[in-house]
């Protein structure tokens, strides 16, 4: 009895294994905006779906780092869902305090940029697999904004 259930267990752990699974891919973050609180950077996350029904989204958790601080961080829970076969893609929004970015003065310094690592969790729903997590990372610079830029 246990070597039939030992090749059931074998033979779902084989069937898992090579279920399709969607795959996402994260841009570099950009400026976006500037308010009295802070700047709002963004990025965008490509989802392609193997799947020919679309999938919910449960949520989408970032942390934002740079110089090994995190300057931004959280969730966005429930932001919609996949398209069914084909790319969708997601924007995340990052908000950053004015008080924070002063704090990296010396790497802005130097060439008016901040050096980042973005890490994102992109959560879905999979049918018979349940709750899936994509861990995806980019890391790069972004330009800040110049006194110019407020005035175009």
């Amino acid at each position: 009895m246990s070597g039939l259930l030992d090749k059931v267990k074998g033979y779902a752990t084989d069937k898992l294994a090579k279920v399709p699974m969607p795959e996402a891919n994260v841009t570099g973050v950009s400026y976006k905006s500037v308010s009295h609180q802070g700047i709002t950077l963004h990025s965008e996350v490509d989802v392609n779906n193997p799947y020919s029904h679309r999938l919910p989204i449960c949520e989408i958790s970032y942390s934002l780092k740079s110089d090994g601080r995190v300057i931004a961080s959280g969730t966005m829970p429930d932001p919609g869902w996949i398209a069914a076969s084909g790319l969708t893609k997601l924007e995340l929004p990052m908000k950053v305090p004015y008080d924070f970015l002063i704090s990296l003065v010396k790497d802005v310094g130097r060439d008016w940029d901040i050096d980042y690592l973005l890490e994102v969790g992109l959560t879905v729903d999979l049918p018979v697999v349940g709750q899936f997590t994509i861990p995806l990372s980019t890391k790069g610079e972004f330009k800040l904004p110049t006194l110019a830029d407020f005035f175009k």
